[in-house]
């Protein structure tokens, strides 16, 4: 059985306020395409369907667009929500689009009930697992802790208890929307972290065929058997060394996987430069990046006067500006949003009790900031769902 598999459409989202609707588009229909083109025989799209819980209507008509193309493409979907997503409203009509072959599973309740499909070979039953938010599903699932690695590991089990009544050479497919050990993030990813830990082993995943990942935005192999597909799109500039595609996964008789990238086509090149404002004007060797979107770190020790104008002159597609301005030794003074850049809220906080008291929080306050966190966390996914 031959698989395309994708993940983290964002419908809706911008590229630093640039629309990325008609390349959104322009990536569905080169979808359909390759579906079309390349005997494909499932589709799976593992959640952050829509970039937001109520996305805006042109992104909504895009992603019913979407639907009735794979629709009449005669192929199966399969798709789940993700942390983006309101799992409510992405399942709405989702058993009378299962009439269509597209498959809505945004219920965490229903992880071990399959999508079953057949070849020649027999049956492939493709196991739905959307994001699911430790704090809402663990008395669903039965675990004490909230965290993603014991919900996550309760899920499994129940898609390993329903593969084992179906018949023997029954092959599996499981997509998930999460973030495994070894995966690469990048900025573009909306934070999951739970009790200081957002990670899972990708050991959890055990016992299944194929494991279609989403969440994280760079295509990339676990395993052999787990993958992120990546977001077709570039979403933030540390997405510029991605290359953006699709998994075309043949899933063999004895439940064996090879895997083929489909690249995907981007509107534009990004790239990051960096360098004095006069040396980024005059060099020769930023030629290739006119076309580009471009984001530029300015490294002039004082502020140069109109940087943006005069960049954009040079580089039309400038969209992004940072400065960084060189210090000598004694000038260790970083800007307030650098000492920020990459830190959690959790280590933002334990940095400002150390700045207004002189000292860290102790271990105690340590677990209890990181309890107001996830609770934060917790209370915004309950409303979203409840939207």
């Amino acid at each position: 059985m031959r698989l395309l598999h994708t993940s983290d459409w964002h419908l809706g989202r911008a590229f630093h306020r640039v629309d990325m609707l008609g390349a959104q588009a322009e990536f569905i229909a080169h979808l359909v395409a390759t579906v079309r083109g390349r005997g494909v025989d499932a589709v799976v799209v593992s959640g952050d369907v829509y970039d937001r819980a109520v996305p805006p209507l042109p992104a909504v008509e895009l992603f019913d667009h979407a639907l009735h193309r794979l629709a009449d493409a005669g192929v199966p979907t399969v798709m789940i929500s993700g942390n983006h997503d309101s799992a409510r409203r992405l399942g709405v009509g989702s058993g009378l689009l299962g009439r269509a072959g597209i498959h809505l599973r945004t219920e965490p309740a229903a992880c071990g009930t399959p999508v079953v499909l057949a070849d020649a070979h027999g049956d492939v039953a493709f196991y739905g697992l959307p994001y699911l938010e430790p704090g809402l599903v663990k008395d669903e699932f039965g675990v004490e802790k909230a965290g993603h690695e014991a919900v996550l590991g309760a899920a499994m089990d129940r898609v390993r208890a329903d593969l084992a009544t179906r018949a023997p050479g029954t092959r599996s497919v499981v997509l998930a929307h999460a973030f495994v050990t070894g995966g690469e993030p990048s900025d573009s990813e909306r934070d999951i972290t739970v009790g200081g830990v957002a990670a899972v082993p990708a050991g959890v995943f055990h016992g299944v065929d194929y494991v279609a990942l989403g969440h994280l935005h760079g295509s990339q192999t676990i395993t052999g058997r787990v993958r992120y597909s990546g977001s077709p799109l570039p979403y933030s500039f540390s997405e510029a060394g991605h290359r953006k595609g699709m998994w075309l996964v043949d899933l063999g008789a004895d439940g064996s996987v090879t895997a083929e990238r489909v690249d995907c086509p981007v509107p534009r090149r990004l790239a990051r430069i960096r360098g004095r404002l006069a040396e980024l004007l005059a060099d020769p060797g930023l030629e290739l990046h006119r076309e580009a979107w471009v984001e530029a770190t300015l490294t002039d020790p004082v502020r140069p006067p109109e940087p943006m104008a005069r960049l954009t002159e040079r580089f039309p597609h400038t969209l992004s500006l940072v400065f960084d301005p060189e210090r000598g030794p004694r000038e260790a003074a970083v800007s307030y949003a650098r000492r920020l850049a990459g830190r959690s809220d959790r280590q933002i906080a334990e940095d400002f009790v150390a700045h207004v008291r002189g000292a860290g929080p102790d271990p105690r306050e340590r677990a209890l900031l990181q309890d107001v966190f996830d609770a934060v966390r917790a209370d915004e996914a309950i409303s979203e769902a409840a939207r």
